[in-house]
């Protein structure tokens, strides 16, 4: 570990003196719902660093949640949406068309997986791609039940908050919550004390029983599930599970939809998690990475089951503005010429490797899980039966945060650390941010009897 850093640069404490100020004015106009991981606000952000008012510049891990794929401003991104907004800024789709909607719902018709004439249409953000596709689902199926997964997490506002699997924060006292949504048991391998085939098929069998004791396959319009869970934890499913849930909805004609809001555009070192699985999904939901950060989401499908919502009963004013489909477009163009794919890929073996010489020193590291440059480590409390460490997890966050890395925390139990940055973070970067992530894990380990 080195306490040299070439691209970090903290010149004050976090909060600094300008923070500070603008935090009184924060908790003077905003209410205090929305959640903030870094006490501070930003002046400028470049590729995989972000800089303060105060002048601190930060190693960015987190991406704005995973909306942050091809990094901070872009030029080819920033350039493409002022040449845009010297054209026009907003026409409405609904009132006059343009031909960058066009072209980004071909072009992610040709991207997703499925090899079957497929539909997209635009929307503005994740929960609002992931409404929409439950819309279209229950019309095309002419079924009401939608069935959904634990740690499932797919949106804050009230069918997608219905959806999702954790009450704290998300859906504490905001009941009651939409009719016809059911949630089942998803894999998680780590906390099992099975094999994994042998988990996988309990679930399967859960989801028979569920059908001969809560709803009858023939009222499932569709099940929701993230091939990687974001706010869950980052917990992966087999192939195996994923392949034998597709057959259970072909069986009975239930629609399966990918939420690929956190895992598209390149973040598991594909165009789409799906891809890992070789299933192909009947509808897919985007949003996050799509556009560099701006807001703009997708609902992508076949053909068939796009077309059953009639004129005026999907769409919105906003939906699919010209410059999120140009900033698309070019975050499109970005991940093919640059090999962002590929690049995913290697920061995700860079992080595997690293976090596994961690559990090996430390043993509050239970777990490391990831898939391409999607990873997470789970912390536990050494000696117990995996029983998870929330107050250190938190520790370490506050701490790496504070000595110039943005990190993020995840997961049912607030004990993963997750790893969410830019696609074109550089090695020196990556390996500079992972120096000061194992200086902290390193410290607390030193502590750690205080837990």
């Amino acid at each position: 570990m080195s306490s040299k850093r070439k691209f970090i640069s903290i010149k004050t404490t976090i909060p600094g003196p300008v923070a500070k100020e603008l935090l009184k004015k924060k908790e003077k106009h905003v209410p205090k719902g929305p959640f903030n991981t870094m006490l501070t606000f930003a002046e400028k952000g470049d590729g995989a660093l972000l800089t303060d008012v105060d002048g601190n510049t930060f190693i960015d891990l987190a991406g704005a949640i995973g909306s942050l794929n091809v990094g901070h401003c872009p030029p080819q991104v920033v350039n493409a949406i002022k040449n845009q907004a010297e054209h026009y800024i907003h026409t409405s789709f609904h009132v006059m068309m343009y031909e960058s909607y066009i072209k980004l719902a071909e072009t992610l018709n040709e991207l997703t997986p499925g090899d079957y004439p497929k539909k997209t249409f635009f929307m503005n953000s994740g929960a609002e791609a992931v409404e929409n596709a439950i819309k279209i689902a229950r019309k095309f199926t002419g079924r009401k039940a939608i069935l959904s997964f634990d740690r499932g997490f797919h949106g804050r506002t009230y069918m997608s908050m219905s959806l999702t699997s954790k009450v704290k924060p998300y859906k504490y006292e905001f009941g009651p919550f939409v009719p016809e949504t059911y949630k089942l048991p998803y894999p998680y391998y780590y906390r099992s004390n099975k094999t994994e085939r042998e988990v996988d098929n309990e679930i399967l069998a859960n989801i028979s029983d569920f059908f001969l004791g809560e709803v009858p396959p023939e009222e499932v319009a569709a099940f929701i599930l993230e091939p990687v869970q974001g706010e869950g934890g980052f917990v992966i499913p087999s192939t195996y599970f994923v392949q034998e849930l597709k057959k259970i909805c072909e069986q009975y004609g239930i629609l399966l939809i990918a939420d690929e809001v956190q895992t598209g555009f390149g973040r598991t070192g594909r165009y789409f998690a799906m891809e890992h699985f070789d299933v192909m999904p009947d509808l897919i939901t985007m949003s996050k990475s799509i556009a560099a950060g701006f807001p703009i989401s997708a609902v992508t499908g076949k053909s068939e089951i796009m077309d059953a919502a009639g004129i005026g009963e999907i769409g919105g004013t906003y939906g699919g503005s010209p410059l999120g489909c140009v900033a698309a477009l070019e975050v499109i163009k970005m991940i093919k010429s640059e090999g962002l794919l590929e690049r995913s890929t290697h920061i995700g073996k860079v992080l595997i490797t690293h976090f596994k010489r961690l559990k090996e020193k430390y043993p509050f590291i239970g777990d490391v899980r990831g898939l391409g440059a999607m990873v997470a480590i789970e912390l536990i409390k050494p000696g117990t039966n995996k029983i998870p460490a929330k107050e250190v997890t938190s520790t370490i966050l506050k701490k790496v945060q504070n000595k110039g890395v943005i990190l993020m925390g995840a997961g049912l139990y607030g004990n993963v650390i997750r790893v969410l940055s830019p696609l074109v973070i550089t090695d020196e970067q990556l390996l500079e941010a992972l120096d000061v992530i194992e200086e902290v894990v390193s410290e607390e380990f030193a502590n750690i009897h205080e837990y």
